[in-house]
């Protein structure tokens, strides 16, 4: 038969079961199909899968399967270096942001700080980060991930030393909102980088990497806080600690290449190719992309990926408002609730910290085992419960209030890294760190307003209601993510960002 003629050439669509029976043939559609040559079984598999046939889509699907691909890699020593490494400016944002919220303990009498005051160091990075997400995203995209990889990091530590100058609370707003710029800016560009070099089987536990060393500094940042609190202007050795990451992460991404993917978008195929030969191996190549409409900011803005912006910007804000107000007020927070004063605040506010830590962990392998969307809807419905908690009973014994903490922030782990998992896995490469950066933008947005209103919201509601806004906010997340969430495990970087194929991603459930 010609249909099972060992070819690579792609002619006509391979016969159906009705054709082969009508040859006399008696043999089980398996057993033919086993039969056939393996280019005749790759594109039987295709016609399965897509319910169409295209002799040039079905010519390029079988060159795909026929090579190894970055998906079908082990995940190497470097490859965990890119993830580690590329997750150090997540680390620096924990750092920084937790870290104010205990330098304000002595900012505050020392410069006598109003309430206002107080409220604007604190969304000050908030509204650093907001510029810097849209801003970096679009100048990664633009001239690669990898200058901006060391820009960054070298004005976040320039920042940080001219933070601890400061004469007055305007001052420190200032730095501290071009530490946001800087902060924000390395998100777009690390987590492209980790979702590029990342295999699929290994993405959602590298990119949980990004959401683990974000709560890894702020946990520091807690325990650096807590024995600099007694030290005479221990605020400013808080804030110029920052400086030790950058050093540390400088050094660590020196020989961190360029994307191979951004190579080949821009054109620059054989440097791409010499990259992934270098660091995956010689008998690796690129995944040629299905062919897409060129992909501008425009048409994100104005197509079908529309939907997942607004998703992604939504799930984002609710995600992160709630976290961000409790680390960067923890010591009023925690003081509110009973927990003590001063480094006993502090104190309370390491341990939930260190919940938060320990959540992400287990998140980066349920998030392949179970799946996104299954994990991201059990983990909202007990983010919400313990808020509500919290909320309803804000007198509540000692061992209570840790215990609903505990399980906010414990099953903060799933989302948290989701927030960077899902925006770099449904948008095409050459916007995707645009996309990243918009919807992280978008979300800065919600945050700029809760930081700066928490303190002013505690101290008219109490903290009972403050804890019940923010598990509204969690519930409304959780109903957004029950009719839109899509499920990607398992899938290539090309298959979930296509637009061709968004309905069927977002009908995965």
């Amino acid at each position: 038969m010609s249909a099972i003629k060992k070819t690579t050439q792609v002619v006509s669509p391979p016969k159906n079961d009705s054709d082969m029976a009508c040859e006399g043939n008696d043999m089980a559609r398996e057993e033919i199909l086993h039969q056939a040559s393996p280019d005749v079984r790759t594109q039987r598999a295709y016609v399965e899968e897509h319910g169409k046939w295209s002799p040039e889509r079905v010519a390029r699907y079988v060159k795909r399967k026929a090579k190894k691909t970055i998906d079908d890699v082990a995940m190497t020593p470097f490859l965990r270096k890119i993830a580690i490494f590329s997750s150090g400016g997540s680390f620096l944002d924990g750092y920084v942001l937790s870290l104010i919220g205990v330098a304000l303990t002595q900012i505050t009498p020392m410069f006598n700080l109003t309430a206002s005051e107080s409220a604007a160091i604190g969304a000050s990075v908030m509204l650093g980060i907001l510029v810097g997400t849209i801003a970096g995203g679009y100048l990664t995209d633009a001239i690669g991930r990898k200058k901006m990889f060391i820009i960054d990091l070298v004005a976040i530590a320039l920042f940080s030393i001219l933070s601890v100058f400061c004469s007055n609370p305007w001052e420190l707003v200032a730095a501290r909102f071009f530490i946001g710029v800087f902060v924000g800016a390395d998100y777009p560009i690390a987590t492209s980088l980790i979702a590029e070099f990342t295999p699929k089987k290994y993405r959602s536990i590298s990119m949980g990497a990004v959401s683990a060393a974000w709560y890894l500094g702020a946990t520091v940042a807690a325990f650096v806080g807590y024995f600099l609190y007694t030290v005479p202007d221990g605020w400013k050795w808080m804030l110029g600690s920052a400086v030790v990451p950058c050093i540390i992460l400088l050094v660590g991404r020196h020989d961190i290449p360029e994307s191979p993917m951004w190579l080949a978008k821009k054109g620059r195929k054989e440097e791409a190719d010499e990259i992934v030969h270098r660091v995956f191996g010689e008998d690796v190549e690129l995944e040629d992309e299905e062919e897409q409409p060129k992909t501008s900011l425009r048409m994100l803005l104005h197509s079908g990926y529309m939907k997942r912006m607004v998703f992604m910007g939504v799930f984002i804000l609710c995600q992160v408002v709630p976290m961000y107000a409790i680390y960067t007020f923890g010591p009023d927070i925690m003081t509110a609730f009973g927990l003590g004063e001063g480094q006993e605040s502090i104190l309370g506010e390491s341990v939930v910290s260190l919940f938060f830590l320990i959540g992400s962990i287990p998140a980066m392998f349920w998030l392949n085992s179970m799946g996104r969307r299954k994990l991201l809807l059990i983990s909202l419905v007990f983010m919400g419960a313990g808020l509500t908690i919290l909320g309803v009973w804000p007198a509540a014994p000692i061992f209570v209030v840790v215990l609903a903490f505990g399980m906010y922030a414990f099953f903060s782990g799933g989302p948290g890294i989701l927030q960077w998992l899902y925006p770099n896995e449904l948008f095409p490469t050459e916007v995707r760190a645009s996309a990243v950066g918009i919807a992280i933008g978008f979300s800065r947005i919600g945050t700029i307003v809760s930081t700066y209103g928490t303190p002013l919201f505690l101290a008219a509601f109490g903290v009972g209601p403050t804890m019940l806004v923010a598990a509204v906010l969690v519930g409304i997340c959780l109903v957004m993510s029950w009719f839109i969430a899509p499920e990607t495990k398992g899938k290539s970087l090309a298959e979930t960002s296509a637009l061709e194929g968004i309905d069927s991603v977002y009908k995965a459930r």
